[in-house]
């Protein structure tokens, strides 16, 4: 399967906010990391991830939310840019072969076996300080909202959020010590989706009565994305996914699917769906309906 093909099926519809995903890709496009000379391989590995494609879904999300919230979505393009350069950043050290061990990711081949392990975990590491630098540097906002900002993103990627999660999950807690499935992937995955949301309406202080209903459809679309990701790890092919299927089984990872089936899986996402809709209709904001679209892509995706 060539690069043009997998990129084809990963695309999303027409459902989905393409006109944001277009903003994204033009700013991360123009990003550049290094000024020393000698680093221009490292520069080249993190682009090579960086600007692989995608859904966007987490950048995307945030420049939703800020148009529900009644922000010019333009205005938190840095900060949409610094969760796709963390979010890639997870990718990169995923497919690692201390983690997960994935040769392809995107329809070609992963970081460390484009650029070798040593390369790509420091373009990993690059990529999550130059995202906040971006934050730091380039959003624009009330000093005490945008150090708000940066405080609930550091806390939703490091040991209480996305990396937290990612431990549970290489060291198999999930069912032990209290930690049930869905709060290891509220942590692994929801945490950073939820962040998407969360530093928005920080960044723009949000009224209150809003906020829990935002929250509340930023954790039921971070469940609803895994338990997609889990059924489509089983069903999906490896042209759709744009890297091998059947990952999570490799590797004896409890998922919503070897937890409970693949059709209660399913049921399970159709609930999550609704309450996050529900939880929408609930926030009384302004122009919701490309967050709708985004929750509803979420739950039909078939990469």
């Amino acid at each position: 399967m060539g690069r043009a093909q997998a990129q084809r099926a990963m695309a999303p519809g027409p459902g989905y906010p393409l006109h944001l995903r277009d903003l994204v890709d033009d700013y991360l496009a123009a990003l550049r990391f290094a000024r020393e000379p000698a680093t221009a391989g490292l520069e080249e590995a993190m682009r090579y991830s960086l600007l692989a494609g995608g859904k966007r879904i987490r950048p995307v999300l945030a420049l939703a939310t800020a148009t529900a919230v009644g922000r010019d979505p333009r205005e938190v393009l840095p900060l949409a840019a610094a969760l796709e350069l963390i979010h890639t950043f997870s990718l990169i050290h995923d497919d690692l072969p201390a983690i997960d061990d994935d040769d392809v990711r995107r329809g070609r081949p992963t970081s460390h076996k484009r650029f070798g392990e040593d390369v790509a975990i420091l373009a990993g590491d690059g990529l999550y300080a130059e995202a906040f630098k971006l934050v730091l540097r380039e959003q624009r906002g009330e000093p005490a909202n945008v150090l708000a900002a940066i405080a609930e993103l550091a806390d939703a990627t490091g040991v209480n959020g996305m990396v937290g999660g990612e431990y549970i999950d290489v060291r198999a807690l999930a069912g032990m010590r209290g930690v049930g499935l869905r709060r290891l992937h509220r942590l692994k995955t929801g945490r950073l989706i939820g962040a998407a949301v969360e530093c928005v309406l920080l960044l723009a202080e949000t009224p209150a009565p809003a906020r829990p209903h935002f929250r509340a459809f930023a954790a039921e679309l971070g469940v609803l994305f895994q338990i997609i990701d889990d059924i489509l790890d089983v069903t999906g092919t490896d042209a759709e996914l744009g890297k091998p299927r059947g990952s999570d089984e490799r590797h004896g990872k409890l998922t919503y699917v070897s937890r409970y089936g693949l059709r209660r899986a399913r049921r399970l996402a159709a609930e999550s769906h609704g309450r996050a809709r529900t939880e929408l209709a609930r926030a009384g904001a302004g122009r919701t309906d490309e967050l709708e679209q985004i929750a509803d892509f979420v739950y039909t995706r078939t990469a």
